[in-house]
């Protein structure tokens, strides 16, 4: 059986029995609990398997502070008028509630499981193949299952004054409920 070390926060880090750390650890438990090893050289030396075709990237730092849990990100292609990445999220780990301003988002699951909500509707759980809408000015999250690995290709129009309005973190005890 796995127990969170953090039963209220972290959604990332599994206790496997007999381990003082997980071989599985956020950045959070990390600090709390030190290093893994002494051979462990970057603050988060997740192994995890990819589990989409496309790239996973590297850790998603530059956005790190609105995510719970570690995600990654792999820049597919893009110019002046449109990015597309990859989006990795690592078991538990979702964005927090954003809008996106002036743009729409589409999201194509390629890998894993994973849900999106939009403020006011269910979660919509999503698998390869699964393709999510989010129109502009919409309150939502995305992330990965709280057991599994999840993926998308995130599109991403580009617009003169877009932008990201980045809030509160989505709420722990109602993502537990997903199964």
């Amino acid at each position: 059986m796995s127990i969170c070390l953090f039963s209220n926060g972290c959604r990332t880090c599994i206790y496997l029995a007999g381990r003082s750390l997980p071989e599985v650890a956020c950045r959070q438990c990390r600090r709390r609990f030190g290093k893994q090893n002494d051979n462990e050289e970057s603050e988060h030396n997740m192994t995890m398997d990819n589990p989409s075709a496309f790239p996973m990237g590297k850790p998603n730092d530059a956005y790190a502070q609105y995510f719970e849990g570690q995600s990654y990100l792999a820049p597919l292609a893009g110019d002046d008028q449109v990015n597309v990445a990859n989006v990795t999220f690592e078991p538990g780990c979702t964005n927090h509630w954003h809008i996106h301003h002036g743009v729409c988002q589409i999201l194509l699951a390629v890998g894993g499981r994973g849900y999106y909500q939009i403020e006011g509707q269910a979660p919509v759980e999503l698998k390869p193949g699964d393709v999510a809408y989010i129109p502009p000015e919409t309150k939502h999250w995305h992330g990965a299952a709280p057991h599994e690995a999840f993926a998308h290709v995130a599109i991403m129009p580009k617009a003169e004054g877009a932008s990201n309005e980045w809030l509160e973190p989505v709420d722990e005890e109602e993502y537990r409920r997903l199964a």
